[in-house]
């Protein structure tokens, strides 16, 4: 498959700046893209080094005009990218296959229309999924649990007893839903589970990233609002109550009964301790560790988590320490010095 930049540019309402009879065959990132390709450059004064690019072509936002390669201007530098790799590489379509005779699926589970059970899926006693619904190998979904209508479950996802799903949810593989959550009561010297009598419920157009797990509420459910989305291996413990549109990073960690407000972001590898509340808009950090309320509208970073010009005046004076350590050594030779001779004068006065 192959076009003109002119055509390209058409295709992403862009402004042709050079060669438009000029042709490309493919699309890639700017360290990768090689003759017969265009790249793009989206501002970031990193990623705009064209110098040993090998690209044909590249896109540009309308503030930029390069000058070593033909190109196209856009208003989108990464909306535009993306839908010329979609023409030249088209998505898979997902033929609608039904209910596999391979899956195994309970006489009590109600299956709307439209839905597709793919081999190998189990569904259990009592089980609902909506219209349009997509269940891929592997996945397990257990009794009493809910799924919403164009929801997509894909392979090897585990869903206990009882999950309510939203419409539009997405669930990636290996995710876990509903397990039990971590409380134990020490009883005659044995720790003992706690009750595990609660569920999870996700809202609308929730996606939970591949290996994420999500622990059940311990008699109520643990919730998850509407349009949060929730990257890889995050891990939701019990009771906890996340706010709407929430974005969730890689490796988040959320002890039990934490709450959020909406639109909050915790950055790669955050860690909540339990009983907190985050409130809306609040961003945390990469790495941040959270051990109390966080108010709206800030920004915290650090271990233990401090609003970020306190961290960043607090990490200025940790970097100066090793000077400070000489300086201190010094000022006490100084003092003992002056002691000694204090001492010294004391003693001849006596004498």
């Amino acid at each position: 498959m192959h076009a003109t930049l002119a055509e390209l540019a058409a295709l992403v309402d862009g402004t042709l700046l050079g060669d438009g009879e000029l042709v490309i065959y493919d699309a890639a990132s700017l360290g990768e893209a090689k003759m017969g390709e265009i790249t793009l450059i989206d501002g970031d004064p990193k990623n705009n080094n064209l110098t040993d690019c090998r690209a044909s072509a590249v896109i540009v936002p309308r503030s930029v005009e390069p000058e070593l390669l033909p190109g196209i201007q856009v208003d989108d530098v990464h909306r535009a990218f993306a839908a010329i790799i979609l023409h030249f590489h088209p998505k898979r379509e997902n033929r609608r296959i039904g209910i596999s005779p391979a899956a195994v699926v309970s006489p009590t589970a109600r299956l709307a229309a439209d839905v597709d059970v793919h081999p190998l899926a189990t569904i259990g006693d009592d089980v609902a999924v909506g219209a349009g619904s997509t269940i891929h190998s592997g996945v397990r979904i257990m009794a009493g649990s809910r799924i919403g209508r164009d929801a997509t479950i894909f392979p090897n996802a585990v869903l206990y007893e009882d999950t309510v799903v939203g419409p539009r949810c997405v669930i990636h593989a290996g995710a876990v839903l509903g397990a039990y959550g971590f409380g134990y009561e020490l009883v005659d010297g044995r720790h003992e589970l706690s009750a595990q009598l609660g569920h999870v419920e996700l809202g609308a157009d929730v996606e939970v990233g591949a290996g994420t797990t999500i622990d059940r509420g311990t008699y109520g459910p643990t919730k998850i609002g509407e349009g949060t989305k929730i990257d890889d291996l995050v891990m939701i413990a019990h009771n906890c109550r996340i706010g709407r549109h929430n974005m969730l990073c890689s490796q988040v960690g959320i002890a039990g009964s934490t709450t959020t407000g909406d639109y909050v972001v915790m950055a790669g590898q955050v860690g909540v301790r339990d009983h907190v509340h985050i409130g809306d808009r609040a961003v945390l950090g990469a790495m941040s560790g959270i051990t109390n309320d966080v108010p709206d509208d800030i920004l915290m970073i650090g271990i233990p988590a401090t609003p970020a010009r306190e961290q960043k005046i607090k990490q200025a004076a940790w970097s100066k320490l090793p000077e400070m350590r000489r300086q201190m050594k010094k000022l006490q030779h100084v003092v003992d010095a002056l002691v000694e001779d204090s001492q010294t004068q004391s003693t001849r006065r006596v004498a």
